[in-house]
């Protein structure tokens, strides 16, 4: 029976719980790496040292290279009740956006206690859920989120987080402040791997694409033409789009790392070369894509019925990822973010 590219449930796989990494890899570059040729379907077990082998001379790698920060705050009502606060993004310098959890205890505006320095009026929920916060700080706002925050960790790492999460559930790149959520494909690289790409010739630019809450969210429509993307802030300055135009001209192959960077080169392709500067971008990426950008693509390994997992379908063809990711289960890779990578090229 041959599947329904559009159809949701096309994108399920089985996934032994025990495979879902609950922390990373004792060093960054200790991890498996799936290779994939997409033009012929071959599938390789490497180890992710291989990279160094994989990226050759000239090509021109594109990180992203947004930084996650505390996001996850606990407050409390003026009757005492807890509440958690998930940042999102922010509106304005006193103003972000949030979800609130359980949202049953907070059905009306009012103030919210979050520490000695740190409180916030937060409004009603809208027809998503999300709602607005505005903060009043008694010290700087970035050095009191930093010290009473949490990361964000995904629901599927059931644990508290740790200390060691604000450095290994973060790039070894991070710069810019915004993401809930890392671009997790980044974690296997550490900077002795990256000098010695450039030493070999790599070159690199980077984007900014802010993962927002989309990332955590399954497709839940019957098709997947039904669902609806959440928009994410992404830019790209001038000396990346032209890094990557020169690229293209002189036949020099683009690699990007993370379906983050994938989704910033693919929004910003307009009139046949690569566009510079900042957007809210929605794109959404499913078989039938025509990649105008990105030549190979590294990946860690997506969750069932993921925006994430149908982009992957798109660039390697969906037949192959399929095999791959149920070759992945059967070779015990570890999955999601802390888990293995995947590298897919011609």
């Amino acid at each position: 029976m041959i599947p329904d590219l559009l159809a949701t449930n096309s994108y399920d796989y089985y996934l032994p719980k025990e495979l879902i990494a609950q922390y990373p890899a004792e060093q960054r570059t200790a991890s498996r790496l799936m290779h994939i040729k997409r033009n012929t379907g071959e599938i390789a077990h490497r180890q992710f040292t291989d990279i160094l082998e994989l990226i050759k001379e000239g090509d021109l790698v594109i990180l992203n290279s947004s930084k996650v920060f505390p996001a996850r705050l606990f407050a409390e009502k003026e009757n005492g009740t807890k509440v958690e606060i998930l940042l999102l993004y922010q509106l304005n310098d006193n103003k972000w956006k949030c979800m609130a959890s359980p949202g049953k205890r907070l059905k009306q505006p009012q103030y919210l206690h979050f520490s000695e320095n740190l409180s916030g009026f937060i409004s009603s929920g809208d027809r998503e859920g999300l709602r607005e916060i505005d903060f009043t700080c008694q010290n700087h706002f970035w050095e009191e989120i930093q010290r009473i925050g949490h990361i964000p960790l995904p629901p599927y790492i059931e644990r508290n987080d740790t200390f060691s999460d604000r450095e290994r559930y973060q790039t070894v790149y991070a710069k810019e402040i915004g993401s809930i959520a890392a671009p997790t494909a980044g974690f296997h690289f550490d900077n002795d791997i990256l000098d010695a790409l450039r030493d070999k010739g790599v070159l690199f630019s980077d984007v900014i694409l802010h993962i927002g809450i989309g990332t955590f969210r399954p497709v839940k429509t019957e098709y997947i033409t039904e669902h609806h993307m959440h928009s994410e802030l992404a830019t790209i300055p001038e000396s990346t789009a032209e890094a990557i135009n020169i690229a293209k001209k002189e036949g020099r192959r683009v690699i990007c790392i993370g379906t983050t960077s994938t989704r910033s080169v693919e929004s910003f392709w307009q009139e046949g070369k690569m566009q510079s500067g900042s957007k809210w971008t929605d794109i959404f990426i499913y078989p039938g894509f025509q990649f105008q950008v990105t030549d190979a693509l590294l990946t860690n390994f997506h969750l069932p019925k993921s925006t994430l997992l149908m982009m992957i379908s798109a660039f390697g063809g969906f037949e192959t990822i399929q095999k791959a990711y149920r070759i992945a289960v059967e070779k015990k890779y570890r999955f999601f973010s802390y888990g293995d990578a995947m590298f897919i090229e011609d």
